[in-house]
């Protein structure tokens, strides 16, 4: 076994980047060691978007230039259930990069910055009075586990299950067409459980098309779900040998992170948006907060559990709430009228879905007095 390092973090995604590089940022002699099971590059389920609030976080962790993986997509496009359209400019542009090339980004600026990738599958912890062993590859100070939807870590802690309410499940594949070079296209899906469908621009041409319901009862099978995307988004049908499947464990889930010297990020915490399904802003915002805390040894569980709430608990809140509503159709057919109608409510309904974004109480009651006023939604047209 290697000498004792200050830092293992297991997971070398975005989130478990972000903590390494927030470790080594704040205390540049650190000895940080990235355990992940993949070779990088390598693909991750995903839809590709990168919320401009997500880059904002990367360059405050010193890693400049991420935005040119990517060209600006300047709008996002969403039909409700019931037909109802907004199609405006977002106050920044977002980006669509690919998880094998943004990932890897991050991953190398944690390499140049002094961590130590190994590739190696994490299966035993043992927590001891000092220190924590990973298997036998290493011993740390601090583990953060940020390993993904699948945590390992996280089961080792003893995590309680999530509810199917609080799963959301998707396919993601790639088409070879575009539908829209400039926009983010989601297309809401009738019936019992939120879903949507999307289409977001790829450098170079095509699009990254998936389909994903936010409750783990509604899922069906692959096969079910990508015959769900070709309904909503006819012509946009993803290469079969492209298609991958995988769950996102939302925000409503239970919280779990214990005192002591293991940490969990991202995924592994069950932080993704349950309005959105984004998970990238979480991850790298929890692995920046679980760095920082992971140099406090034995008192960094405590830190960062507190740390976490302090950073998203308002937003958690409303979030959760809007999630509730948002099962209803005629909510969702509301709250996108208004968006349409008042530009202050869009920019809301995006910090909400792609950053820590809050519900303003002027936001609340266009889209209720929206609510109280719709009429019979247009017909959606045929496919």
């Amino acid at each position: 076994m290697d000498d004792l390092v200050d830092v293992a973090v297991v997971g070398a995604g975005p989130a478990g980047s972000a903590a390494a590089l927030r470790v080594l940022q704040l205390r540049p002699d650190a000895r940080v060691l990235l355990l992940d099971a993949a070779t990088f590059p390598r693909d991750k389920t995903c839809g590709d978007g990168i919320a401009a609030h997500a880059l904002d976080l990367v360059e405050g962790l010193g890693v400049p230039g991420v935005s040119a993986l990517g060209p600006p997509v300047p709008r996002l496009r969403l039909r409700s259930p019931g037909g109802r359209v907004v199609d405006r400019l977002c106050a920044r542009p977002n980006r669509v990069v690919r998880r094998t090339v943004f990932d890897a980004e991050l991953v190398a600026a944690a390499t140049a910055r002094g961590a130590r990738l190994h590739r190696h599958r994490v299966r035993r912890l043992e927590v001891r009075a000092d220190r924590v062993l990973v298997d036998d590859v290493a011993a740390a100070r601090v583990v953060i586990g940020a390993d993904g939807a699948n945590s390992v870590v996280r089961r080792l802690l003893g995590a309680p299950g999530a509810p199917p309410s609080t799963v959301a499940v998707a396919v993601r594949g790639y088409a070879p067409v575009t539908l829209d070079p400039d926009a983010l296209v989601i297309e809401f899906a009738p019936g019992p459980y939120p879903a949507y469908a999307w289409s977001f621009p790829l450098p170079g041409g095509g699009a990254n098309v998936g389909y994903g319901v936010f409750d783990r009862r509604g899922g069906g099978s692959r096969a079910e779900l990508v015959e769900a995307l070709r309904a909503l988004l006819p012509g946009q049908e993803p290469d079969p040998a492209t298609v991958r499947g995988h769950h996102l464990p939302l925000s409503t889930g239970p919280r779990h992170q214990p005192d002591g010297r293991v940490l969990l990020a991202g995924d592994a915490a069950a932080l993704v948006n349950p309005l959105t399904g984004e998970g990238i802003f979480d991850a790298l915002a929890s692995g920046a907060l679980a760095g920082r805390a992971a140099l406090l040894g034995p008192a960094a569980g405590a830190a960062h559990r507190a740390a976490v709430r302090r950073a998203f608990h308002r937003h958690h809140v409303h979030a959760g709430m809007l999630a509730r509503l948002l099962r209803h159709s005629r909510f969702l057919d509301a709250a996108v009228t208004a968006a349409a109608r008042h530009q202050s409510v869009f920019d809301a309904a995006v910090d909400l879905g792609l950053g820590r974004g809050t519900a303003p109480a002027h936001a609340l009651a266009r889209v209720a007095l929206t609510y109280a006023t719709l009429r019979r939604p247009p017909a959606r047209p045929a496919a």
